[in-house]
């Protein structure tokens, strides 16, 4: 599957105020980073936008449903990115506030994921 090269124009230019939008493609779509900051995914034309447990209730009031993958053997995996609202689509201040808070929980989570002191040696 290819990306949507139009898709990602837009949220490039909409979220501009922001900082620099950058594409990584992945496994048929592509991850989205502002600034180096993981926030999105594109998949099949459609915004994922990165979420966490702090953001979550945000993204349940709007009924924005979490992104899933079913894999062959039926097994079926759950990620912390949420659909993006609608009109994220034409509106760019929206993308802009929906965008913002992907990249909280983005900075959120790269701040866990902090590496880990490598061993001396001798």
């Amino acid at each position: 599957m290819a990306v949507d090269e139009g898709l990602f124009a837009w949220v490039q230019e909409a979220l501009e105020p922001l900082g620099t939008v950058t594409l990584r493609k992945m496994m048929g779509g592509a991850t989205l980073y502002l600034d180096g900051t993981i926030f999105a995914i594109l998949d099949e034309g459609e915004l994922w936008l990165k979420a966490d447990a702090e953001t979550d209730t945000v993204w349940d009031a709007e009924g924005c449903e979490k992104f899933a993958v079913t894999f062959k053997d039926g097994r079926v995996d759950v990620m912390n990115y949420r659909r993006a609202p609608a009109d994220v689509y034409d509106d760019a201040e929206a993308l802009q506030r929906w965008g913002a808070l992907a990249v909280e929980a983005g900075l959120r989570g790269a701040a866990k994921k902090r590496p880990r002191k490598s061993k001396a040696k001798p």
